[in-house]
């Protein structure tokens, strides 16, 4: 639903990504009129088109999440924009039964995304945001925006206004500021793995290869450029912080981190025990998938068969210092082993750099409400539960924030198994009706002792008595 041009919308989306696109998703499943709960929506991205994360949608690779986790289907499953609708639509649903998949491919995963953005209405791709300002004298939001050609020019500029805005802009890849020089470069490959298939070829070509990072799309690189090196001249090497290449924390207590119950409870503690808590808990989404672990070594270990073992090198605990070019064709890295205390180089042909993603900063997209905004002793916004920003009292709309609130809402912020529950809050919060009910019990871990004495009036139960110490 898109409200007419010079009429405001309820709702304005910046960033086209899963989760604006889940929120519209399950937007589009509102009744049209705003008597009825609907809403009047629109969403813009820079972006000539849908694509997720197009440079690691390598043969096999998989969602780290269940199917279950797609747009919709956590909070509605009966809507027209699940996963096993895209099945049927495709003609693909038997197929799809039969092969027992709880864990789709990557590539699946964006073809059916792509399925929803190219079937909404109301999103317009190719569209830049240039800056937003609140109007106190029309109650509304502006939004300035470039609309772009089909090689990203300039072809014109446009402002819409919104009663509220949902930000969805996403995280951008992160590289170490001892190699950035080199990755601007364009002699030495020195690559983010986010773009890892762009540059693939040319990567398998240089004779010797280095992976930085221990986490999943690490390991997804490694294993592709080891399957397709030959035996006993491989030549990679793959270094990490880490103190190991560790598993993902994938056992059924662990995942309820990634419940609304958990949620809850995060949001809910001091900002300083937040702050603690979120680096202290990388291995709940930076570990590695333990199939492929295995893969990774499967494979080295069949290298082996001969009596001979592979070349490579892997070796976590250790940090980049500097980084430097050698001649016009090769990488040195300085390295440091933490708990040596050891430095060395490797000199090296090419660097895929899996040193994961950042939160884009909303600082310059928000400049314009840069008075209007309440933030915390670090500077960050401040997110209430319903993943609203505090704002000024004078500001009458809200402005909500997708995969960026990780330092309010928890680790839970980025995964796809929360995107359906977080878009229902807030299309309940802007109906101020329900839309999509929602549970208020989702995980058996009870995560603070003032839940556990809520919890007593909802499941009773022998409890232990209470033993007060002085």
């Amino acid at each position: 639903m898109s409200a007419q041009p010079d009429t405001p919308h309820d709702l304005v989306g910046i960033g086209i990504g899963p989760f604006n696109l889940s929120l519209a998703a399950l937007a589009h499943g509102l009744p049209h009129g705003p008597r009825d709960g609907g809403l009047a929506t629109a969403f813009y991205d820079q972006r000539p088109a849908f694509h997720w994360h197009p440079g690691l949608l390598l043969d096999g690779a998989t969602l780290q999440v269940p199917f279950l986790a797609d747009l919709v289907t956590l909070a509605d499953p009966a809507s027209h924009w699940s996963f096993l609708n895209y099945l049927r639509h495709r003609e693909r649903l038997y197929p799809f039964y039969f092969a027992e998949r709880f864990h789709i491919h990557r590539t699946e995963y964006d073809a059916y995304c792509r399925w929803v953005a190219d079937s909404l209405p109301g999103l317009h791709f190719g569209h830049q945001i240039d800056a937003v300002r609140w109007n106190p004298e029309r109650d509304l939001f502006e939004v300035d925006f470039t609309q772009l050609d089909a090689d990203g020019e300039a072809e014109a500029l446009g402002r819409t206004h919104a009663r509220n805005l949902v930000l969805g802009i996403g995280t951008a890849p992160w590289v170490p500021e001892p190699l950035r020089p080199l990755a601007d470069a364009p002699t030495v490959p020195v690559i983010h793995s986010a773009d890892y298939l762009h540059h693939r070829e040319r990567i398998l070509a240089a004779e010797h290869v280095t992976v930085i990072g221990s986490g999943q799309s690490g390991a997804e690189v490694f294993l592709d450029l080891l399957r397709a090196r030959p035996a006993g001249r491989e030549r990679l090497t793959w270094l990490a912080r880490t103190p190991s290449f560790a598993p993902m924390e994938y056992s059924k207590l662990g995942l309820e981190h990634f419940t609304p119950d958990y949620t809850r409870y995060f949001h809910a503690l001091p900002e300083a025990v937040r702050d603690r808590l979120v680096p202290a808990q990388w291995q709940l989404h930076k570990g590695i998938d333990t199939d492929t672990i295995t893969a990774i070594h499967d494979e080295l270990y069949r290298r082996t068969l001969h009596g001979t073992w592979p070349d490579t090198v892997l070796t976590p605990g250790v940090s980049v210092r500097t980084a430097g070019r050698v001649a016009t064709t090769k990488v040195e890295l300085h390295l440091e082993h933490t708990d040596q205390g050891t430095r060395s180089r490797l000199t090296t042909d090419a660097v895929v750099l899996a040193t994961g993603y950042r939160e884009r900063p909303l600082t310059p997209l928000l400049a314009g409400l840069d008075p209007y905004l309440r933030k915390d002793s670090a500077g960050r916004p401040r997110i209430d539960d319903r993943y609203r920003m505090h704002l000024d009292p004078t500001v009458t709309g809200s402005v909500f924030v997708q995969n960026g609130e990780r330092h309010t809402h928890g680790v839970g912020a980025p995964d796809l198994g929360l995107a359906a529950w977080r878009s229902a809050t807030i299309l309940n919060t802007l109906t101020g009706k329900e839309p999509y009910p929602l549970p208020d019990r989702t995980a058996f871990t009870t995560f603070g002792i003032a839940e556990r004495e809520q919890s007593r009036t909802r499941t009773p139960g022998p409890l232990l008595p209470l033993v007060e110490h002085p």
